[in-house]
């Protein structure tokens, strides 16, 4: 505030500029939030298709051994 203004005008001027300061601290809290909840999402993804594609192996190995395991017994 280079300017001269009235007593009153410049404590409006601070509050205004308090609860600006304020709102973009909240603005970019949600942000990060946003950004942490995106980033846990991705990282659930990527597990879920990994246990997803071991339990497809295991099965198949699984699967595999049964039948062997039955044409050795014939």
């Amino acid at each position: 505030m280079t300017e001269k203004y009235s007593i009153s005008r410049q404590k409006a001027e601070i509050a205004f500029n308090n609860i600006q300061t304020q709102f973009f601290a909240k603005d970019k809290a949600v942000e990060e939030l946003a950004s942490i909840a995106q980033s846990r999402e991705a990282k659930t993804l990527r597990l879920r298709e990994a246990r997803l594609a071991k339990e497809l192996k295991d099965r198949k190995s699984a699967t595999s051994a049964l039948l062997a395991k039955r044409a050795s017994a014939n």
